[in-house]
């Protein structure tokens, strides 16, 4: 029963993730880059501290928390480096392949490694018990993420020009997939991150939001990374001018600040989640694919209500189908044993 608890936690952060996106189109008159900082800042910063803060214990700092564990905050932090090259670069998949692809080819990868290198680095053997069990589980999810990136090529290979740009402005599908698998293979990173920041685990925390402060280093670290390259474009593209408009910031301050909590919502519902799972379990082990599960299947879901999918054939819709039931069943896998 906790178990299953556990996992509707994790899939209303994940339901939440997946919504993320939906508020994009009603920022106006910016760049991307300018967009993706703003957002960045309640992603990255302003929402995983309020998180963190509900981690220290009665009577200490969030400081002392980090003071505590100064080694693990910092490799958390620069796990969050390279996690942000995954998380800009997941930016762009959405840009080329739209919600839906983008979404699945990224997160595919991001489940693998982010699953499998915390346990290998733990010294699990994945050719025999719970390690098995944590290998097949994430060759399932594997294989209905591929079921599903396949869906998206016959998508592809039967759309016009015209209805690719109807469906996805930006789309191209070679470089898309490129940035998406750079995306998913960094994006890992974050759960090494949080692996790495174990540490900041305080004794006295509540354990529903013990794994909080950790969040907050990886972000932190991933926000870095972010800020500098958006600036860097801010500069290229002389976009800096769309800070200083002040007509446009009620509107897009709004939907950025909504776009960031939405986002943060599947790293606080992971944590919240797996507080209910028996610590050395198959499927605390399996959380982070579990996440990345549904998070592909709920943005295959919002790519069908957004008409991303429009203009296909039944052959591709029934392959979709079949990818996404594949996630669902990757979910109890490890719950079988």
């Amino acid at each position: 029963m906790n178990t299953l608890f556990g996992l509707l936690i994790i899939a209303a952060g994940s339901f939440c993730q997946s919504s993320s996106y939906v508020p994009i189109n009603k920022v106006k008159e910016w760049a991307w880059e300018s967009f993706w900082l703003t957002q960045g800042v309640f992603a990255w910063l302003v929402f995983p501290l309020m998180g963190a803060l509900l981690a220290v214990p009665e009577g200490s700092s969030l400081g002392d928390v980090f003071a505590a564990a100064p080694v693990a905050a910092l490799k958390a932090a620069a796990y969050g480096v390279l996690w942000g090259v995954g998380g800009l670069t997941f930016g762009l998949s959405m840009r080329y392949l739209g919600v839906a692809l983008g979404q699945s080819v990224s997160l595919g990868t991001c489940a693998g490694f982010g699953t499998l290198l915390p346990a290998l680095f733990g010294g699990t053997d994945l050719l025999e018990g719970k390690g098995l069990i944590l290998l097949l589980g994430v060759c399932i999810t594997l294989a209905g993420i591929a079921v599903i990136g396949y869906a998206g090529s016959l998508r592809a290979r039967n759309m016009t020009d015209e209805e690719k740009r109807a469906a996805v402005k930006d789309f191209a599908l070679t470089k898309g997939l490129l940035v998406a698998l750079l995306a998913g293979v960094m994006s890992a990173c974050f759960n090494l991150g949080l692996d790495a920041g174990r540490e900041l685990q305080t004794a006295n925390a509540n354990p529903l939001f013990a794994t909080l402060p950790a969040t907050l280093a990886v972000t932190l670290g991933g926000f870095c990374t972010n800020a500098a390259y958006c600036l860097y474009q801010n500069a290229k593209n002389r976009t800096f001018g769309d800070y200083t408009r002040t007509e446009l910031w009620a509107n897009n301050l709004l939907f950025c600040a909504l776009a960031g909590g939405l986002w943060y919502s599947q790293f606080f519902g992971l944590a919240v989640g797996q507080s209910f799972f028996e610590p050395g379990s198959v499927v605390a082990a399996f959380a982070w694919c579990i996440l990345m599960a549904l998070n592909v299947t709920f943005s295959n879901v919002w790519g069908i209500l957004l008409k991303e999918w429009r203009g296909v054939g039944r052959r591709t819709i029934a392959v979709l189908v079949a990818g996404v039931a594949l996630l669902i069943f990757s979910l109890v896998f490890p719950n079988l044993f």
